[in-house]
């Protein structure tokens, strides 16, 4: 993942920011986003394993009953016709 990174960019960003934010406040800045961090991927586990847990409790589809229309097709042979030939 670092070779996508050239030195260049990197060097202008962090100068920016150090720039922008001044020496003293970036690493609380980054000691934030890493915390922020943590959180999210801590919430996102969190919220994969209920699903998982969700799945696994949940009961078995129960079998619904035959359809009208299925009931007709099985029992059309016994009826006649209503054709008269």
């Amino acid at each position: 993942m670092l070779e996508f990174f050239e030195k260049g960019p990197v060097l202008l960003v962090i100068l920016v920011g150090i720039l922008i934010f001044g020496s003293s406040r970036l690493p609380g800045a980054a000691r934030s986003l890493g915390q922020s961090m943590r959180i999210l991927k801590a919430e996102a586990k969190g919220m994969k394993d209920d699903e998982q847990r969700k799945d696994e409790h949940a009961p078995a589809p129960k079998q619904l009953p035959p359809s009208v229309s299925d009931d007709r097709a099985q029992s059309a042979p016994d009826q006649p016709s209503d054709t008269q030939s």
